[in-house]
């Protein structure tokens, strides 16, 4: 088997000092001494809370082949098999930057306000049904997810699909620079992180920072419903990108979306694409989710995958944990039916998933909505909490109940009438909401990843019982 790397080529790249460290092959990187394979690379950067030199020991002793750590590590402390370089992350950084540079893949880079996860997920299932796919697992898609994905990447990869993530304007820039994609996917612009922006327009400008690392002759792919597409357009210009692809309900997106038909838990819809039409056939539900796959399919075609092959794999396509996922839980004829939205949340997000919900139909009982804040919404927090309201109500769930101090404000508006339960911390409401369940419900929670709701997913799941 040809491995991930050779030592050799590591110390090459990240120019660093082998110290008692022989060559040999490196078949994974990491960044968790916990989960290291044997003859992995253990890279040891330094976190906002852990510092990856205090388990350089960890490491080798679970099977590492050698750790690259900091000059001043191995100054007070010594050791054998390690590369010694002033800086792990820049080492990790420099790998990842080999590992593009000798890469023969096609490679797509995917950001936007809210979905960038999941249309990751619609495009790698479509690219690994017709070649070997590389992709950024969970949210690895900030300052150190990014370059560990890339160094990750095998070299006989036909398809690399990486996420790009940012809260601040400026972080996209130096990570799509490092990824250099062919194809720039923006799934939507929409209020997130408005505690590090003055304004949405601020936001399409940093989504539009994925541009400035777009190959020469690469395409950018942008949904085309929201109110910013004109700032996508002129950075784009401005960018010199050659070629743009739009995709949407709007009617004058370039990939056009009929309205959508929800038949239990799969949704059926047309995109047409001037005299061409393609069906989509999905199991997950909502409007947001025919968009990202949407995404995909745009995606698939631009990289020669053709069009049968790219509808039977979105076909299998289904949304993950905590992203919409839906679990039955309890007897075939009378479950609890779960819908997991408990990783992040925003406007954006939040909507489409109420819209979702609305949808739905108890298998034989009431509505329950749990949702928790959404955070870093800065001064304009509490109105958009607030404008939730008449979303909240469509929904039609009898029993609401509240999570956090951000999400005070809708509460208000709600009323107690409205709002059964309302705590802080989720460990302040976990029983009473789980104790309202009852077999034949259809319960969603969403919320802000901080808010800690998949703590609550977990207990129903153990309450309830997982059946598939």
């Amino acid at each position: 088997m040809t491995p991930l790397w050779t030592v050799a080529e590591a110390v090459a790249a990240t120019e660093g000092r082998p110290e008692k460290l022989s060559d040999g092959p490196l078949h994974s990187i990491s960044i968790d001494s916990r989960d290291i394979e044997p003859d992995a690379l253990f890279v040891a950067i330094k976190g906002d809370t852990l510092d990856g030199h205090d388990y350089v020991g960890a490491a080798l002793a679970a099977g590492a082949a050698a750790a690259v750590v900091s000059q001043d590590w191995f100054a007070a402390h010594g050791g054998e098999r390690l590369i010694v370089v002033p800086d792990p992350l820049e080492a990790l950084r420099a790998m990842g930057r080999a590992a593009r540079s000798r890469s023969k893949a096609l490679v797509i880079a995917v950001t936007g306000s809210a979905g960038k996860t999941t249309t990751k997920e619609a495009i790698r299932t479509i690219l690994g049904a017709a070649g070997q796919t590389h992709y950024s697992i969970k949210s690895f898609n900030n300052h150190w997810g990014v370059p560990l994905m890339l160094a990750r990447m095998p070299r006989e990869t036909q398809f690399g699909v990486f996420e790009i993530g940012m809260n601040h304007a400026g972080e996209i820039t130096p990570l799509v620079r490092l990824v250099r994609p062919h194809i720039a996917v923006i799934t939507t612009v929409a209020a997130a992180h408005l505690e590090f922006f003055a304004s949405i327009t601020e936001i399409a400008e940093a989504k539009a920072e994925i541009f400035l690392g777009l190959e020469p002759g690469g395409t950018a792919v942008l949904n085309g419903d929201h109110d910013y597409l004109h700032v996508l357009f002129s950075k784009a210009r401005a960018a010199k990108v050659e070629h743009i692809v739009t995709y949407g309900y709007d009617q004058e997106a370039d990939y056009r979306i009929a309205a959508p038909e929800a038949v239990g838990t799969r949704t059926f819809s047309r995109v047409t694409h001037g005299v061409q039409a393609f069906d989509l056939d999905l199991q997950v539900r909502g409007r947001h989710m025919v968009a990202n796959a949407t995404a995909a399919l745009v995606v698939a075609f631009l990289a020669g995958v053709g069009a049968p092959l790219a509808l039977r794999a979105l076909a299998g396509f289904g949304a993950s944990e905590g992203r919409g996922e839906v679990t039955r839980l309890g007897p075939p004829e009378k479950p609890l039916l779960l819908v997991d939205e408990s990783y992040n949340a925003n406007v954006a997000s939040m909507e489409a998933t109420l819209d979702v919900f609305g949808s739905m139909t108890p298998p034989d009982g009431q509505k329950v909505l749990v949702l928790g804040d959404m955070l870093e919404l800065g001064p304009q927090g509490a109105e958009l909490h607030k404008s939730l309201k008449d979303a909240v109500l469509a929904t039609g769930a009898t029993r609401i109940f509240l999570v956090g101090k951000a999400i005070e404000p809708l509460a208000e508006v709600l009323g107690t009438a409205q709002v059964v339960g309302h705590a802080r911390r989720i460990e302040d409401l976990m029983e009473a909401i789980v104790s309202n369940l009852a077999f034949g419900d259809a319960v969603m929670i969403k919320g802000s990843k901080g808010v800690r709701l998949a703590l609550l997913v977990d207990k129903i799941k153990q309450r309830f019982g997982v059946q598939s």
